[in-house]
């Protein structure tokens, strides 16, 4: 009962801690604005609270119409691949494991090199229809990777689809290989969208990310109880009447929806769906109800102080994400694999 109780206060405080730091994500750029002038321009936005004396009117627009949706969109990214990160680890007991190993990165990444190469634009969509489609061809693959390993291993044992998920990103990375070398004058376009970045995104990416968070979080959260029993092995889940197959496959399609989405709107972004579910797993313990809304405050947190790095470091000039998440991640990486050797 304590600890539930420490829980939910942690919880509780973390509401306040992450309006901070997207104030500050918001703040810091090629020019710095006051914090409170930040806070004060999104709360007026928001709730129509007066603006603060002596607020600059060309912030306004620097802050409302090209900062603040970038920062929101790197939240929103992040908190989707933390929630899918702890999705797929729960499901695979493996801390190791992350949405990518089922192929939803190379999938929307093929999607994406498509729409580049070819320059198709859909009339209703616009400048979404590179997301939109890099989402569809990534549910795909996860689609594809779950009805296989269900085909040739009936208990879908969780080494098959992390094999099955390997086999289909080689293929699929091998497709997108082959794309860009026959279309050799796309691969810088092609390479900066894979390297992940949320420059130059405004309201409308943040808009289109919305409905599938929504969807993806919601089908996630309907089965946290389930996902509490799978971590006792699924012998004792079937006998508790728990119907693992299906459940897997409903949630490795939310944290398909959720991965596609955000890999569709930013490009791909690693480590941050391994990084927070596991602190998240530290401070709160292993019960779903908490890791999954904690992981997408951490994760969400955690992408946007890396890309405030990312856009500050060598200012104007912008460094990919994923780099820097890589640089964060793979020691990290390391530091968990080996820690867990040594037990």
């Amino acid at each position: 009962m304590h600890m539930q109780n420490k829980n939910r206060q942690l919880a509780i405080l973390s509401i306040p801690l992450v309006f901070m730091i997207i104030s500050i994500g918001t703040s810091i750029g090629s020019s710095n604005i006051h914090i409170l002038d930040t806070m004060s321009i999104i709360l007026n936005n928001v709730f129509n609270i007066p603006l603060r004396n002596g607020v600059d009117p060309k912030n306004i627009s620097i802050i409302w119409s090209l900062r603040l949706p970038r920062v929101l969109l790197a939240f929103m990214v992040g908190g989707c691949l933390a929630v899918s990160g702890s999705v797929v680890q729960s499901i695979l007991k493996n801390e190791l494991a992350s949405p990518y190993t089922l192929g939803v990165s190379s999938g929307a990444s093929l999607g994406a090199g498509i729409i580049i190469v070819t320059g198709i634009s859909i009339p209703f969509l616009g400048q979404l229809t590179l997301p939109v489609v890099g989402f569809l061809f990534g549910l795909l693959t996860v689609y594809g990777v779950v009805v296989f390993s269900s085909k040739i291993d009936k208990s879908m044992s969780n080494n098959t689809i992390i094999l099955a998920g390997m086999v289909f990103s080689l293929f699929v990375n091998a497709l997108l290989t082959t794309l860009t070398a026959l279309f050799s004058e796309d691969i810088k376009s092609i390479s900066l969208w894979q390297m992940g970045s949320f420059s130059m995104k405004g309201w409308s990416y943040v808009k289109a990310l919305v409905p599938f968070l929504i969807i993806g979080m919601i089908g996630v959260l309907r089965y946290t109880k389930e996902m509490d029993i799978l971590t006792f092995g699924e012998e004792q889940a079937k006998v508790v009447g728990v119907e693992t197959n299906k459940i897997k496959k409903y949630l490795f399609i939310f944290s398909a929806v959720l991965t596609g989405s955000a890999v569709a709107l930013s490009g791909t972004i690693g480590f941050v769906d391994l990084i927070a579910p596991h602190m998240v797993r530290k401070v709160f313990g292993s019960k779903h109800s908490y890791v999954i809304p904690m992981s997408f405050v951490f994760g969400g947190s955690l992408m946007v102080i890396t890309d405030l790095i990312s856009r500050t470091i060598i200012s104007p000039a912008e460094l990919p994400v994923g780099a820097i998440t890589a640089i964060i991640g793979a020691p990290f990486f390391a530091y968990v694999y080996f820690s867990k050797g040594k037990k």
